[in-house]
């Protein structure tokens, strides 16, 4: 039986322009983790973000990621794609935790069982890089929810396996 699914390493950059490595660079206990592959993907991220602005404070151990994954096609305009993005947002803490990846989409996706990139994928991720939760839709209530009770059993059981909700 295999292990449970892990996060691979990839060489990613934060919106300041620091290369860090994944999921090293993931500094919670638990980290939920959004990953997008189109622009208009941002709408079902910034839920998300909405839930663990409102959720994080109550769980110090907690942090959450943005993961936009681009294609290799796309790394030689890297500088203005980010900039873009850096100026639109300009939130210090949001440009921190929001790290591009610009390369083979198939080292993320293959690796975490992602079919589907006309969505995005939402992760939970522990320290060791093990994905204790999984969805593919915006936050919604009974997400959300799922997604409690899996902070729950990890918070009791930090061995517990792969959830998809």
């Amino acid at each position: 039986m295999a292990g449970p699914t892990r996060f691979p390493r990839l060489r990613a950059r934060d919106l300041e322009g620091l290369d860090v490595d994944l999921p090293d660079a993931f500094a919670g206990d638990r980290n939920l983790i959004a990953i997008a592959f189109r622009r208009e993907h941002q709408t079902l991220v910034d839920s998300w973000a909405e839930w663990f602005e409102a959720r994080g404070g109550s769980d110090p151990g907690l942090r959450f990621y943005e993961v936009p994954t681009i294609g290799r096609i796309w790394a030689p305009v890297r500088r203005f794609i980010d900039g873009g993005m850096a100026a639109a947002i300009r939130e210090p803490i949001v440009l921190q935790r929001t790290f591009t990846i610009y390369g083979d989409v198939a080292e993320v996706t293959g690796p975490l069982g992602i079919s589907d990139r006309s969505t995005i994928t939402v992760l939970l991720v522990d320290r060791a890089g093990r994905v204790l939760w999984r969805s593919t839709v915006g936050c919604t209530e009974p997400t959300a929810r799922r997604l409690d009770e899996a902070l729950a059993a990890h918070r009791d059981d930090p061995t517990a396996g792969d959830v998809r909700a």
